[in-house]
């Protein structure tokens, strides 16, 4: 079995990360056939994904995303390739997230400066 271990800091607060996290699950359903389960907790949720060949879990806090996953023989095969996908989609929803988010102080704090 091959093993994948991806972390990734951030500083959305844990409402914001939930975010990103639910879109990565639709994301991993749709394109990737997997089975997610989601459990919201009161500092930290966890994700769930599976399908064949494949298991793994995404624990997401106010400041981080933890991703584990085992790949079966098979995947195991495709281990880089399959490691890179999740840390580019993963990361491009944070990015995105990050930037609406700044986007959003800068005209709040314009707004003020106007007023």
């Amino acid at each position: 079995m091959a093993d994948i271990h991806i972390e990734r800091e951030h500083a959305l607060g844990l409402p914001e990360a939930r975010k990103i996290a639910f879109k990565w699950a639709e994301r991993a359903e749709k394109e990737f056939d997997m089975e997610c389960t989601y459990e919201e907790g009161t500092t930290s949720d966890l994700l769930s994904f599976s399908r064949s060949g494949v298991q793994g879990t995404l624990n997401v806090t106010a400041n981080r995303f933890e991703l584990s996953a085992q790949l079966g023989f098979l995947a195991g095969m495709f281990k880089e390739k399959i490691e890179a996908e999740i840390a580019k989609n993963l990361d491009t929803l944070i990015d995105k997230k990050t930037a609406a988010t700044q986007l959003a102080a800068k005209k709040s704090a314009a707004k003020k400066n106007l007023a």
